[in-house]
């Protein structure tokens, strides 16, 4: 059985240079660069991307349609303070993010908002009560307990 946990999330891109600046201009550091790959330094699993033609080829799965949707999944970055997501939203806008939905506090009482990549990756930056099952569980996953 593999173990349970994620420790590298890799994204298929089409235009690799393009989301290299994207992502770095969010502040996040490259530590990997190279032609056709780039992985950035994160808290929690390590981001690659990937270009998507290589990635096709290396899992032996054909590439999907560019048809404009959700693709089933989100990305999530959980900061540390309520403010951040905020804070998190414009740094992506600046970045050239698309936003999808803006920040707001959820019903269940902590405060979320959502953006686009410039390749329509759906991400979401989102403050979770730190005393709620899901706060324990990010906790865990970044190792602080």
């Amino acid at each position: 059985m593999p173990p349970a946990y994620v420790s590298v999330v890799t994204i298929g891109v089409r235009d690799l240079p393009r989301m290299r600046a994207f992502y770095a201009a969010l502040g996040w550091e490259i530590a990997v660069d190279m032609d056709d790959f780039v992985a950035f330094e994160t808290r929690g699993a390590v981001l690659t991307l990937y270009a998507l033609e290589k990635l096709a080829a290396d899992s032996n799965v054909a590439v999907a349609s560019q048809e404009r949707s959700i693709g089933g999944f989100n990305l999530a970055v959980n900061v540390d303070r309520i403010e951040q997501v905020d804070e998190s939203i414009e740094t992506a806008r600046a970045a050239g993010a698309e936003i999808a939905k803006e920040p707001y506090t959820a019903d269940w009482g902590g405060r979320t908002a959502y953006f686009l990549d410039p390749e329509d990756n759906l991400w979401e930056l989102a403050w979770v009560p730190p005393e709620s099952v899901v706060g324990g569980l990010v906790r865990r996953a970044r190792g602080e307990g």
